[in-house]
């Protein structure tokens, strides 16, 4: 169906209105992205008067520094008060961010770190897909420079292998970039790239809005790939001076507001006319408006179903726990979803992809973009398990968690190969700085499990609560903890099983004693328990063994009470000294004004290839360093 006439000079004038919003609002602030803001604005206003007001389909503005164009069309929609927005624009009283976010009524996902953005948009196409809406489309916009990000590329050959035929994704091709134009930063052929990656493509006039609409119209008949319409524009399209710097490929406007004096000249020479208002108000009443892109966290249900229980004669590893718990949960909830990177072996989600190949979503090398897919279907109703090694999880899609982070998406990060528990592989892929990575997150929990038990535990646990959570894992196999002197009556029992529960922050005594306190993570609680048979064998006392299995939220009660008793306190964690369970332990220390004489073993540096075993020997962390380090304490 092609646009009336009086359906384009509706959109003339909305548009009209929008760009005088643009203007007050960076003007106003003396800060902010006009150039692409006024380029993308045109397309914005199609798609939106178009068919979402109606329809609410979902659209994800990738280049999030046209938050004012964004902003303006809610505005002058309806969404929010418009005036608001134009008064607190990139101030510290209000919602209304330099870069789109969430809070923002009418936001899907917030937005900043180019390329991020068409990545959340493939978790949206997915989540319709999965949620049975055939008829409903995803949107996404991002900039024309943004293409030359990794990621772009990673989501682009993504979209095509998973047959997102319901995602339609615009460029703003005005050729311009922060620094220079496109031809003189980094020349990119991007229609040659989305046309052999498989992609339908369009080109269109970017300010033409029949032109724009015919190619909305143009994709959603498209049935077999994803669609992305290139539109050609000019940074800085309606305001004569930046138009004019536009047109000749300049960056001038790109993230630099006019001169308030330079701005009043504009908006007093683009006044509306009483016509023009009467355009609009017309256009306005005639709108069935229907935008809401909320998300209420309390509609995610999982059932947990019963733990699994690894008697004492087992010997595994936690990946396999998790990869069986994992299994469990996607039997028992249809929301449960597992994403991995080429890894589904190693990882353990091969459980799910056997069971329910549905629901396991392959990502290829490309774990910037499985992060950001995972916090769009996230934002959907469903629970993404994204998994990979620890190393490359929190180093390469560091950038994506930190989005995820902020947008207070509900993404679960399980990472195996942690440590030097990795062995042969060698340092390249030893994580030893993953805590350090997240730990600044407000909204990211870090957890680690000691043994299958515990790990299972956790991972139900992190299925039925909402939020971004950490976990974890070495990839050696690990013995079942038991209970011992901490409760006689369940002696040799598996400690972490029966009525055990997990709770994030909460620190688990697994022996009591008097003499000192050796606080453990992960793969070396056990070779912490068999120091302290080894010390308690003299007679002379126990050791108290505290496991640490959350760092974020951290327990800092259980282990400072620990320490006033003992008066001692040793800790060994396979990570990094300076940034691991040591580093936790001291600062819990210090707050409470407890001090007492303290030992950290861990890595204190890169190791090599070899067994384990054989590196927590190298690396001082076997059971023989950890007895040396206690009876230098307890003389």
């Amino acid at each position: 169906m092609k646009l009336s006439q009086k359906q384009i000079d509706f959109m003339q004038v909305f548009a009209k209105s929008c760009r005088r919003s643009i203007l007050k609002m960076v003007s106003g602030a003396q800060s902010g992205h006009p150039g692409g803001s006024l380029s993308s604005l045109d397309y914005l206003v199609t798609l939106y008067l178009g068919r979402l007001c109606e329809t609410n389909e979902p659209v994800i503005v990738s280049h999030g520094h046209i938050s004012p164009a964004v902003y303006s069309v809610l505005g002058e929609l309806g969404v929010f008060d418009k005036e608001r927005a134009i008064e607190h624009f990139r101030k510290p009283d209000d919602i209304f961010e330099g870069h789109i976010n969430r809070k923002v009524p009418g936001i899907f996902y917030g937005t900043g770190p180019l390329g991020t953005g068409g990545s959340v948009g493939c978790g949206y196409a997915i989540a319709e897909k999965l949620s049975g809406g055939a008829d409903r489309r995803v949107f996404v916009l991002m900039g024309d420079g943004e293409q030359q990000e990794g990621q772009v590329y990673e989501m682009m050959n993504f979209a095509v292998g998973h047959h997102l035929e319901n995602l339609t994704l615009f460029i703003d091709y005005n050729q311009v970039q922060l620094s220079d134009a496109l031809s003189e930063i980094m020349p990119t052929n991007i229609e040659g790239h989305y046309k052999a990656a498989g992609w339908n493509t369009i080109l269109c006039d970017g300010h033409d809005f029949a032109d724009m609409w015919n190619a909305i119209e143009a994709a959603s008949l498209i049935k077999d790939r994803p669609t992305v319409i290139i539109g050609n524009t000019v940074m800085g399209k309606g305001v004569d001076f930046m138009e004019i710097a536009g047109k000749n490929l300049k960056s001038d406007w790109h993230g630099k507001p006019p001169k308030k004096e330079d701005a009043e000249k504009s908006l007093e020479a683009s006044t509306l006319s009483e016509e023009e208002e009467k355009v609009l108000a017309e256009g306005l009443k005639s709108l069935k408006i229907n935008i809401d892109a909320s998300f209420d966290p309390e509609s995610v249900k999982v059932n947990v179903g019963s733990p699994r229980t690894y008697e004492a004669n087992v010997m595994t590893d936690c990946r396999s726990a998790y990869g069986a718990a994992l299994t469990d949960l996607a039997g028992l909830n249809q929301n449960i979803l597992a994403l991995t990177a080429d890894l589904a072996d190693s990882v353990k989600t091969d459980g799910v992809k056997k069971n329910f190949p549905e629901r396991h979503i392959e990502c290829g090398i490309a774990e910037q973009h499985m992060i950001s897919t995972a916090g769009g279907l996230s934002l959907n109703g469903f629970v993404p398990f994204a998994s990979t090694f620890g190393a490359f999880m929190t180093s390469r899609a560091k950038d994506q968690a930190r989005v995820n982070d902020i947008n207070e998406t509900n993404v679960k990060m399980v990472a195996t190969h942690c440590g030097l528990s990795v062995g042969e592989d060698g340092p390249t892929h030893q994580a030893i700085d993953d805590i350090s990575s997240f730990e600044g997150f407000m909204h990211t929990q870090i957890l680690e499990p000691a043994d299958p038990n515990q790990c299972d535990r956790m991972i139900r646990y992190v299925a039925s609560h909402y939020g971004n959570f950490y976990v974890r894992m070495g990839r050696s196999k690990t013995p079942v903890i038991l209970n011992g002197t901490a409760d006689l009556s369940k002696m040799g029992e598996p400690f972490f099983a029966g009525d055990y529960e997990f709770k994030p922050g909460k620190a688990d005594i697994v022996r009591v004693g008097t003499r000192a306190t050796l606080v453990a993570s992960g793969a070396m609680l056990p070779y912490a328990l068999k120091a302290a048979e080894e010390i308690a064998s003299d007679g002379k006392g126990d050791i108290e063994v505290i496991c640490v299995s959350s760092f974020v939220p951290f327990d800092s009660e259980t282990i400072t009470a620990s320490a006033r008793k003992t008066g001692r306190v040793v800790t060994v964690h396979d990570h990094n000294v300076r940034t691991g369970l040591g580093k936790y332990v001291i600062g819990a220390l210090f707050e409470a004004g407890v001090q007492v004489p303290l030992k950290q073993l861990g890595v204190y540096e890169y190791q090599l290839s070899g067994t384990a075993d054989a590196l927590y020997e190298k690396a001082g962390m076997s059971t023989k360093h950890i007895v040396t380090a206690l009876k230098e304490l307890i003389g």
